[in-house]
């Protein structure tokens, strides 16, 4: 068969190589895809918001399934487009992926049907916001309520952090239209983790856990990155919080969805917080995580096109999810400046030590090709370093080693990505 990817990052050169993996698939496009997704899939100069474009060559090219990967289609109807133009879609449509395009839907959604969140506030005017936020509880979290590339979320530890944060996000407009509506959070301690499951309307499957770095420098400090690095599985995600999870949130999510006459079929990312309160959802994301996919996929044993189908077709509960014992870490590269200003177009040097080299993985998130055939940099976030282990220690000591090999202009990275598996 033949699939169609639809993306050009980090994850979507981990959902292109896991395609490539499976014996029914002869050939992968990507569109647009990247200098690494070249080496996987043939790419297409397509943007992912030009849905009658890719809606056509599709069809020109008798792709059998189109993967749609990045939030921003899938809020605007990529799903829906696409299935109208007679193709198998994996992903949300417009009405499901608005878990995630929407902040406020999301929490209204978790206080109707019970699920365990943060208490909060949705505000559409600034001077509602900044008159709630000369008395609210401190620290307190502010939130676009629209996508934002994974950044308009802030962390406001006095009042005039908090009244700053209120005129960045809807006065400054600093996320765009993101920002006209906001969620004032009250603010959670405890352990992050991120938790990807595959969803075919009714039935939810679990997939390893994972946790996500999101700050731009070591020890969690600096501005709110798309994501500098993660780990799986998460040391701290026991039986005992998944079997909550699975009673008091999964599956209660996916009901209430369906209740709500937005049936969900696709990935839904849960990003939780284990509180002393116990487990609760910190957001949702309507698709697979970015850096998380490039941590879980490779631990994957299934093949990942059956997973997809059975999403589609409402089979999901004849799959079993299977993971290896082992452990991932992801250790980021990114430009030096990101996420703020950053130059682009340096070469790349020492891609080649990953040929051939067992449970090394370097997964492209902003490459390109120049002029003269050599990869350069192309973005913030530029590579995903991935290495398995035995176990958690071992895939990050990997990791570093990896990270090593690779060279460029401007070259960033944490040197603290799963750190907390020591404390573990």
């Amino acid at each position: 068969m033949k699939v169609l990817i639809v993306g050009g990052g980090g994850r979507e050169h981990a959902i292109a190589w896991k395609t490539a993996q499976s014996p029914r698939v002869e050939k992968v496009y990507c569109a647009p895809g990247n200098a690494g997704i070249a080496g996987t899939a043939e790419c297409v100069d397509i943007g992912v918001m030009e849905f009658d474009k890719l809606a056509a060559f599709a069809k020109s090219h008798e792709v059998d399934l189109v993967v749609v990967g990045p939030d921003d289609p899938l809020a605007a109807g990529a799903v829906d487009a696409l299935e109208a133009a007679g193709l198998r879609v994996f992903g949300p449509r417009k009405a499901a992926a608005v878990l995630e395009a929407s902040k406020a839907f999301s929490k209204e959604l978790m206080k109707k049907y019970g699920i365990p969140t943060a208490a909060y506030e949705t505000f559409h005017r600034p001077e509602d916001a900044l008159e709630y936020v000369k008395t609210a509880k401190l620290p307190i979290v502010l939130k676009a309520d629209g996508l934002a590339l994974g950044k308009g979320v802030l962390i406001c530890r006095t009042r005039e952090e908090a009244e700053e944060g209120v005129r960045t996000l809807m006065l400054d407009k600093q996320f765009g239209a993101a920002g006209d509506t906001i969620v004032a959070e009250e603010f959670m301690t405890g352990r992050e983790v991120s938790v990807l499951t595959f969803v075919d309307g009714k039935t939810i499957r679990v997939m390893t856990s994972a946790q996500d770095h999101k700050r731009a420098k070591d020890g969690d400090q600096g501005l709110n990155t798309g994501g500098m690095g993660t780990f799986s599985p998460s040391p701290f995600y026991t039986k005992e919080i998944d079997a909550f999870c699975r009673e008091h949130i999964y599956q209660p999510t996916v009901d209430a969805m369906r209740a709500e006459g937005r049936e969900f079929k696709g990935v839904i990312f849960f990003g939780l917080m284990l509180t002393e309160d116990g487990p609760k959802v910190l957001e949702y994301n309507a698709r697979f995580g970015d850096p998380e996919t490039q941590v879980v996929l490779p631990r994957m044993k299934n093949d990942i096109v059956d997973v997809f189908e059975a999403c589609i077709d409402g089979t999901l509960d004849q799959i079993e999810l299977e993971f290896e014992d082992n452990a991932a870490v992801c250790v980021v590269l990114a430009s030096e400046g990101y996420p703020e200003h950053y130059e682009k177009g340096f070469a790349i040097s020492g891609l080649e030590k990953f040929q051939g080299a067992d449970g090394y993985y370097v997964f492209h998130a902003g490459t390109r090709f120049d002029g003269e055939g050599r990869t350069v940099t192309n973005g913030g976030r530029v590579l995903g370093v991935t290495a398995l282990g035995r176990d958690l220690k071992e895939a990050r000591a990997n990791a570093y080693e990896a990270a090593g090999w690779i060279d460029y202009t401007g070259k960033y990275f944490r040197h603290d990505i799963g750190k907390a598996i020591d404390e573990a």
